[in-house]
């Protein structure tokens, strides 16, 4: 990486990153968001969720393949069904948690 795409990916991340700080003084108040803007955000949270799960269960499958991923495959299934039948945030991450830690321990 050159120096100028080094500092220019610094610039854009401080610029990034103090606009989303901003935005917390700098937009309106809560009360006077569109209802839909605001039924919106509430989905903010499980998308950005969604999307690290997903990335850290495709890249182990990409890089090592099928049998070496498995565990985390069976991990995350186990936490979604505990997360669909308790709806319980601390539930479903603890059992993924011990799910993910049991299947490795099994393993050599």
């Amino acid at each position: 990486m050159s120096p100028q795409a080094f500092w220019l990916a610094v610039a854009g991340g401080a610029l990034v990153t103090f606009a989303t700080r901003l935005s917390f003084f700098a937009l309106p108040h809560q009360d006077r968001l569109p209802s839909l803007f605001r039924r919106g955000l509430r989905f903010v949270p499980a998308a950005v969720l969604g999307a690290l799960l997903a990335s850290m269960l495709a890249d182990p499958v990409a890089e090592l393949g099928w049998a070496a991923a498995w565990p985390r495959l069976a991990a995350a299934a186990v936490a979604a069904l505990a997360g669909w039948r308790t709806r319980n945030t601390w539930v479903t991450i603890g059992l993924g948690l011990v799910a993910l830690w049991g299947l490795q321990a099994l393993l050599p």
